[in-house]
C-alpha cells in the first residue's frame, strides 16, 4: 500500500473529505515530491477520488520530473484563482464539509482554501498525515540509522582532534568536513565550552577550550532526506567540580524515560520518569525543555515528549530522549540518543556510549 493509499484509508476513518498540502515536509512525505517554495500557491490536493497540483506555471517543468499526478498550472499575469477553482472540481462533485490543512505552509495558501470552501469545517494534519509520518516505515528505519551511524563517526573525529586551544568553531568544522566525507550533508554543530554549555541552544562561537571544560556537543547531518540528532560530552582533561555527580543525574533520567517508554503509553510519562528523577536530586529547576522531539523527514515533528503531550505512543515512532541539567555560570549537561519504538521499548539508533568523554592534551 502506498502513503497515498495509506492517507485515504486515515482519511475515510477520520471523515475528512480533501487534505491540502504545501510545498513542504507533509508532501516530502507522501509522495518524495520537494517542489520549490515560494510566495506563489503551490497546493497538493487530496480527495477519496483525485489527487492534483495547484502548481505555478514557472515550476511546472522541474516539478513535473517527480510525479505523474496531474497540473492545474496558473501564471503570474493571470493569478491562481481559476486554476484552483478547476482543480476544485477536478476533486469530484461530493461535497467538501472537512479539510485538514497543512499546519506548516503559508497562511496565505490556506486562506486560498478557505475562502474557495467557506462552508468547510477546517483541521490541521495531526489524525491524518501527521498521525501517519509519526510511525516509520523500514526504509525509514534504515536511513535513520545509516545517519545515526555517521554522526557517531563525526562525533568521534571531533573527539580525536579535540585539544586545549581549539575554538567551538574549530571543533564544528572537523565535525562538518566528518560529516561532507561520508557524502552527509551538515546541518548543526553545537559546541557548548564551560559556561556556555549552560545555554541549552548556544551558538558556536569563539570560545578557546581550555584545561577543566566540560563541552556539550550536539550534532547533525542529513542524507537522502532524513537527519541525525546527537549529544554527547566531552571532558578537557579533568571535569569540573560537581560535574560527575551531575552526569550520574542525567544519565538516570535518560534510562528512567528509556525504561518507561512503551507502545500504549502517552509521551507525557516519558518525560514525568526524565523530569522526576532531575527532581528529586535537586536540579529540577535547571532542566528546562521538554525530554523529547519525534524525527523524521524534520528533525523536530510529533511525536514531542512534553510535561502535558497525551499522544500516545505507538510501535514504529522515532524521537529523542534528551533530559539536561543547566548549571549558570558553571556546565551544561545534556545526553541526547534518538530511538524507535519496538513492541519492547526504545531501540538506540546510535552506537556511541553515553559516558563522558576524556580529551588529554
Amino acid at each position: 500500500m502506498t502513503r497515498l493509499d495509506r492517507l485515504r484509508q486515515t482519511m475515510v476513518e477520520q471523515d475528512v473529505d480533501l487534505v491540502a498540502l504545501g510545498p513542504n515536509a507533509h508532501l516530502a512525505w507522501l509522495l518524495d515530491v520537494r517542489p520549490h517554495g515560494d510566495e506563489r500557491p503551490l497546493l497538493l490536493c487530496v480527495t477519496q477520488g483525485y489527487a492534483g497540483f495547484l502548481m505555478p506555471s514557472l515550476e511546472a517543468e522541474s516539478a513535473r520530473t517527480q510525479t505523474d499526478l496531474p497540473f492545474h498550472t496558473w501564471s503570474d499575469a493571470d493569478g491562481p484563482d481559476a486554476a484552483f477553482a478547476k482543480l476544485l472540481q477536478a476533486c469530484g462533485s461530493t461535497p467538501v464539509k472537512n479539510i485538514a490543512l497543512d499546519e506548516t505552509m503559508r497562511a496565505d495558501f490556506a486562506g486560498l482554501v478557505q475562502d474557495a470552501l467557506p462552508d468547510a469545517k477546517r483541521q490541521f494534519t495531526a489524525t491524518t498525515v501527521g498521525a501517519l509520518r509519526m510511525r516509520k516505515d523500514m526504509d525509514e528505519y534504515r536511513k535513520l540509522k545509516r545517519n545515526a551511524v555517521s554522526a557517531d563517526i563525526a562525533m568521534k573525529a571531533a573527539w580525536s582532534a579535540m585539544k586545549i586551544g581549539m575554538t567551538e568553531v574549530q571543533v564544528a568544522e572537523i565535525i562538518h568536513d566528518s560529516f561532507k566525507s561520508q557524502g552527509v550533508t551538515p546541518l548543526f554543530a553545537i559546541v557548548g565550552a564551560g559556561g556556555n554549555g549552560a545555554f541549552p541552544h548556544h551558538h558556536t562561537g569563539e570560545t578557546i577550550l581550555q584545561s577543566g571544560d566540560a563541552v556539550v556537543m550536539d550534532i547533525g547531518g542529513g542524507k537522502d532526506g532524513y537527519s541525525s540528532d546527537m549529544t554527547r560530552m566531552a571532558g578537557i582533561g579533568t571535569p569540573p567540580e560537581g560535574y560527575v555527580e551531575v552526569h550520574a543525574v542525567v544519565e538516570a533520567a535518560v534510562q528512567a524515560a528509556m525504561a518507561v517508554a512503551k507502545p500504549g503509553v502517552k509521551a507525557h510519562v516519558v518525560d514525568d520518569a526524565a523530569r522526576d528523577v532531575i527532581t528529586q536530586a535537586g536540579y529540577g529547576e535547571y532542566f528546562m525543555h521538554r525530554t523529547g522531539h519525534g524525527m523524521g523527514v524534520e528533525i523536530h515533528e510529533t511525536p514531542y515528549l512534553t510535561a502535558t503531550s497525551q499522544t500516545v505512543l505507538e510501535e514504529g515512532m522515532v524521537f529523542s530522549i534528551e533530559p539536561g541539567i543547566y548549571l549558570p555560570g558553571r556546565f551544561g549537561i545534556r545526553l541526547e540518543d534518538i530511538v524507535i519504538l519496538r513492541a519492547y521499548g526504545p531501540e538506540i539508533l546510535s552506537d556511541l556510549p553515553r559516558a563522558l568523554e576524556v580529551i588529554n592534551g
